[in-house]
């Protein structure tokens, strides 16, 4: 902050002296305004007004030269002087509360021990200061000490002070004893200590006492109804978010821009686009649809809700945007399948000067995939390293990510080897990249350092690490894991960890074993299981057993090209024509289309891909000639095609 910006603000009701503490030639003295020749005299009031913007902007160097000035020439410092105890305290605690507003507590710590004489605002300001500051045990101790000190009776400012810092699970006691007090001193029935209990308690995950509390006031304000749909959109629980919406409506409290931004948070959770546009059709009646905030939460929503257009032409349309707004439209892109076009909004970005964040860079590393350009990504660790943002996890979990996707094994190592703070997902992240690249033994390796180190695994590193087993065949080791899983560490496997499992007895060949391991499965089995058990039918040309996943396929996911494609590679291992041809005529019938597979090279700083029979490449009459000069070379070595499975590529099938 500038000091002269400080003095401007004060300018219509502060005399002209200021302005000499605003000019930088004369900065260094503050003697004029209080020598013994001037005729002004400073009150209490403006120099409680000129701490607190100090504290507000953040002004140390002003705020304590402010503190020099107070204690050399004003004689009502002291609280036993003749000029008023009242006035002398209030400067105290104005100080009090500036220095810990910029950090100083151990600062004001010295002036609060100092003061002979504190009121209830003294404790109230060292409270908050510590509280604010991240030390929530040091301000709960200075509250018991308060209670003890008997001269000081806590007011609801101490309440509500106290249950602000209650956030979190650990607190849930704290927050339960401060309600305690509440009742037993009265202030039941203040809307503001009201309205910070419901607060904390959604913050503790007490969801059903906060409720109560709502459900118990006598009066409401919108901070009230607001605390309640956002502690309950926050939580997860976005129906019945909605649906005290509904309630609110009804009655005569009038919804604020935070009750929307709730709201909108409770439609993205639910993916709820109807309701949505709902919203951001009353937003628009009521002239709040162009704050920034709410422009975000609307993109977030229509982003999560697939419909694409209106997030852009909302990022179009704003007048401002700001770090979450750019995040949130390179998020939209990506999770929508649009990749490239959100590397060239994030290229755009940088080029343009915008000041990029560890946000912005965590969303773009999310779109690297194996197709994704090994290049780019290493032009964008280099930003990160000159922005200084390595040492964001977000940011380096995403490195990690993305070198593994390009199949860049080596940096992806260094990277998390270099991180100073690691947490479960950069864990998850180097175990999925040895996992990836088929480094079986080295995945459970690093699960063993992840026991060392006192991470607790989830339920995405047992994901990694059945991949790893299956990969590199050790199939008593991967029964040996998903067993621990539930065991040892309380976590339910998912549909994926069934599949994984599944296509590991597969690999092995254990197909019997496999379909005896689903049947005994304790809930339905989902696609991607029978996808795994067809997927290994297929590697070893079981076509009974095939027909068989391949039926249950059909019933579980009737459009899933998986099956016909699967059951005519595995007629084509046995010979079977006929039925291969079948299955391809039906699924041509039923218009259901093959996904098409892809290949691609980096040359040059640019990403080539290839698909079957792929003429659309600017060189593919040279490369075409180059690959059936090499075919020719390697029958003349001794190499027999395998027609098999290129029939119905050359749309042979019914040649047969």
């Amino acid at each position: 902050m500038k000091s002269g910006w400080v003095f401007r603000k004060f300018n219509s009701h502060l005399p002209s002296w200021t302005a000499s503490l605003s000019s930088p030639s004369k900065a260094p003295t503050c003697q004029y305004p209080f020598s013994v020749t001037s005729n002004f005299i400073l009150n209490h009031a403006d120099i409680s007004s000129l701490l607190s913007v100090c504290g507000i902007e953040g002004n140390l160097q002003l705020g304590s030269s402010l503190h020099a000035c107070i204690i050399k020439k004003i004689q009502y410092f002291d609280v036993e002087s003749c000029y008023g105890y009242h006035n002398a305290l209030y400067i105290w605690n104005s100080l009090i509360s500036m220095y810990s507003k910029c950090g100083e507590l151990s600062d004001a710590v010295k002036l609060f021990d100092r003061m002979s004489v504190k009121d209830t605002v003294s404790w109230n300001t060292m409270i908050s200061g510590f509280l604010r500051n991240g030390n929530s045990d040091m301000g709960c101790l200075l509250f018991k000490q308060m209670r003890r000190s008997g001269y000081c009776r806590f007011d609801k400012a101490t309440l509500t002070t106290m249950l602000s810092g209650c956030d979190g699970p650990e607190f849930s006691d704290l927050s339960k004893t401060i309600h305690g007090l509440v009742f037993v001193y009265g202030f039941e029935r203040q809307v503001t200590v009201g309205n910070a209990l419901i607060t904390s308690y959604f913050k503790c995950g007490c969801f059903s006492q906060g409720k109560q509390v709502f459900d118990e006031m006598v009066e409401r304000n919108v901070i009230t109804w607001t605390a309640v749909i956002s502690g309950l959109a926050q939580n997860q629980f976005y129906e019945d978010s909605l649906s005290l919406f509904a309630q609110m409506r009804c009655g005569a409290v009038s919804p604020n821009s935070l009750t929307y931004l709730s709201l909108l948070t409770a439609c993205s959770g639910l993916q709820a686009l109807r309701e949505g546009r709902k919203i951001h059709g009353l937003l628009w009646k009521l002239g709040m649809q162009s704050d920034l905030c709410i422009e975000s939460a609307l993109m977030d929503l229509y982003s999560k809700c697939g419909s694409l257009e209106d997030a852009w032409l909302i990022f179009e349309l704003a007048e401002e945007l700001d770090e979450v707004s750019l995040t949130v439209i390179l998020v939209a892109f990506a999770q929508n399948g649009f990749e490239e076009e959100a590397i060239q909004i994030f290229t755009r970005m940088v080029k343009s000067g915008v000041d990029i964040d560890p946000n912005m860079v965590s969303a773009i590393l999310g779109v690297f995939g194996v197709d994704a350009s090994l290049g780019l990504g290493k032009q964008i660790h280099s930003l990160i390293i000159k922005k200084n943002f390595i040492q964001n996890p977000f940011v380096s979990n995403g490195l990690i990510n993305m070198y593994s996707k390009c199949g860049d094994l080596y940096d992806s190592l260094q990277v998390f080897y270099l991180m100073t703070h690691k947490n479960a997902i950069s864990w998850n992240s180097m175990i999925a990249a040895f996992a990836r690249h088929g480094d079986g033994m080295r995945a459970l390796q690093l699960y063993d350092e992840m026991r060392v180190e006192c991470i607790a695994p989830t339920d995405v590193t047992f994901l990694s690490l059945l991949h790893a087993c299956s990969h590199a065949g050790l199939v008593e080791k991967g029964m040996e894991i998903l067993e621990s899983m539930t065991r040892d560490h309380g976590i339910s496997p998912r549909s994926e960890h069934y599949a994984c499992f599944v296509d590991m007895l597969g690999r092995a060949g254990l197909l019997e074993e496999a379909k005896i391991f689903i049947e005994r499965l304790p809930e339905n089995p989902g696609v991607l299981v029978w996808q795994a058990l067809l997927g290994a039918c297929s590697i070893h040309g079981d076509s009974e057993m095939g027909k068989y996943a391949a039926d249950q396929l059909f019933l579980a996911a009737p459009d899933c090209p998986a099956p016909y494609i699967l059951m005519a590679n595995i007629y084509s291992n046995e010979g079977k024509w006929k039925e291969r041809a079948r299955s391809i005529k039906r699924m041509k019938e039923l218009g259901v289309a093959k996904e098409v597979g892809i290949s691609w090279i980096e040359i040059e700083k640019k990403v080539n891909s290839f698909v079957v029979a792929d003429r659309l490449h600017p060189h593919a009459d040279i490369i075409y000639l180059l690959l059936s000069a090499l075919l020719k070379q390697m029958k003349d070595e001794g190499y027999v095609p395998d027609k098999r499975y290129i029939l119905y590529y050359l749309g042979q099938d019914e040649k047969v």
